[in-house]
């Protein structure tokens, strides 16, 4: 069974940076499509970023497009954890948001329903 645990979290002002971190145990490696997703208070929980089998396989909403990065370790046959981060500059008040990672299938998706693992979330709070 995988679990995903976020955390990085935090306040901070607008045009400041955060790393979100979050470590998926349990097997990963039959199921390398993860992502990040946000959930701002009274919206929809939204698509971020989301990384596929290989570092060249990586989307980005429009959103957040030029301003995150995502990235991971390398999955193997023999990994315990896999942990993977989403670094986040030139942060806006509009990026606020539970942040939760999620793990689903093969194939890279930007579809909720893709996804059937999901971390606790973490809060990121960016004030003007």
């Amino acid at each position: 069974q995988v679990q995903l645990v976020e955390s990085g979290g935090g306040s901070v002002q607008t045009g400041d940076s955060l790393t979100l971190s979050c470590v998926a145990s349990g097997g990963t490696f039959n199921r390398p499509a993860m992502a990040w997703f946000r959930q701002a208070p009274g919206k929809e929980r939204e698509y971020v970023a989301g990384i596929g089998r290989s570092d060249e396989d990586r989307n980005y909403s429009e959103p957040v497009r030029g301003r995150f990065t995502i990235s991971r370790d390398t999955i193997s046959h023999d990994s315990v954890a896999t942990t993977m981060w989403l670094q986040m500059n030139s942060l806006k008040p509009e990026d606020t948001a539970i942040y939760y990672c999620a793990t689903g299938g093969v194939r890279l998706s930007d579809l909720r329903g893709d996804y059937d693992r999901w971390g606790q979330g973490t809060q990121v709070t960016v004030s003007s």
